[in-house]
């Protein structure tokens, strides 16, 4: 019963640590811009100025909204393809068995085309439309 005992134990020693040892997988983006200090959206969720990096989770698609004052608003998408080895059954190894790090690091640059300055004669035509509805909108309450 020792010997069983020990060899159990060794076994489970030896799995343990080689999950505790096993890989570990860094998804990041970077996404830079021209001009930079542009403000970036992911996913309708604010992550910073340009030029920067943040970890991501998921592969896939993401809404990207790139603004910076005196640039038009640029409103796309980044597809960012799943690797192979993450991918299942092999994720598994990747995550958990592979014996080192794996960086997965996926960049971006977006050009933004500069901004017309608005016309007088048509910010103050949408500030009276905007006036109007709002006074409608008042009435009928």
């Amino acid at each position: 019963m020792t010997k069983s005992f020990a060899r159990t134990s060794g076994a489970f020693m030896s799995i343990s640590l080689a999950v505790a040892a096993g890989g570990c997988v860094r998804r990041t983006m970077t996404i830079t811009t021209e001009p930079s200090g542009a403000l970036i959206y992911l996913n309708d969720e604010e992550v910073g100025r340009s030029d920067l990096t943040v970890d991501f989770l998921w592969y896939g698609d993401y809404d990207v909204v790139i603004r910076k004052e005196g640039c038009e608003t640029l409103a796309t998408n980044w597809r960012i393809p799943r690797p192979w080895y993450e991918i299942p059954p092999l994720d598994f190894f990747g995550e958990v068995l592979w014996p080192g790090h794996i960086v997965d690091a996926h960049t971006k640059h977006f050009v933004l085309k500069p901004g017309a300055p608005p016309v007088p004669e048509d910010l103050f035509d949408r500030a009276v439309e905007v006036r109007c509805r709002a006074l409608e909108s008042a009435g009928d309450g």
